[in-house]
């Protein structure tokens, strides 16, 4: 398990700079075995040195490209597979480990009742806020937002990746078990962040 100071959805990206001889060793661990680990978010405390206090709910990553510099850190980049939910924390010996559930998704294509809406939606306003953040002069990712539309959960995920949410609000995302519900709760943060975009260049 590697409790971090952010949230990795499923489908999203997490590069990390492996630098605490424990989580080298888990890198270790990990590359050895193909073996994938559990990204939570630390609810208190800090990413180094341990004693902090995590949430239960959080993504399987994987490993898809790995550089170990002289030193002996790791640089890693990871893509999120599926939630899961810890059922019990272990000792962090020699590294965090806990036993978990792999959580399951529902299904829910593109095609239900009011899902294309809500997709089309959700991508006109992550659009519209990566639009107003260019326009103050901050980096932003590419305007030309394209979500998966024939997959309602997996665009929530995307959605939920590329918007500018805390971590207490992507914590709660993520455990969001509605892929719908999670769109339209993504509609409703996006709307706010338009709101106080649209004030700071009104000179607010």
């Amino acid at each position: 398990m590697f409790p971090l100071g952010t949230v990795l959805f499923p489908y999203g990206v997490l590069p990390l700079h492996v630098f605490e001889p424990r989580y080298r060793l888990m890198t270790e661990h990990c590359l050895a075995a193909d073996a994938s680990f559990g990204v939570v978010l630390i609810e208190r405390g800090s990413e180094v040195g341990g004693g902090d206090t995590r949430f239960d709910v959080g993504t399987l990553a994987r490993i898809v490209r790995a550089g170990q510099l002289p030193d002996g850190r790791y640089v890693l980049a990871t893509v999120g597979v599926r939630r899961l939910r810890v059922r019990e924390w272990l000792p962090d010996d020699p590294y965090p480990q806990a036993e978990v559930e792999l959580l399951d998704d529902p299904v829910a294509d593109g095609t239900g009742p009011g899902a294309p809406e809500r997709c089309d939606a959700v991508t006109r306003l992550l659009r519209r806020v990566l639009a107003l953040r260019a326009e103050l002069g901050e980096p932003v990712a590419d305007l030309t937002v394209e979500l998966t539309a024939d997959d309602v959960t997996r665009a929530g995920y995307e959605a939920a990746a590329l918007g500018p949410f805390g971590p207490l609000d992507a914590q709660a995302l993520l455990e969001l078990d509605d892929p719908l519900a999670r769109l339209a709760r993504i509609e409703e943060l996006l709307g706010d962040e338009i709101r106080f975009l649209e004030f700071r260049l009104a000179g607010g």
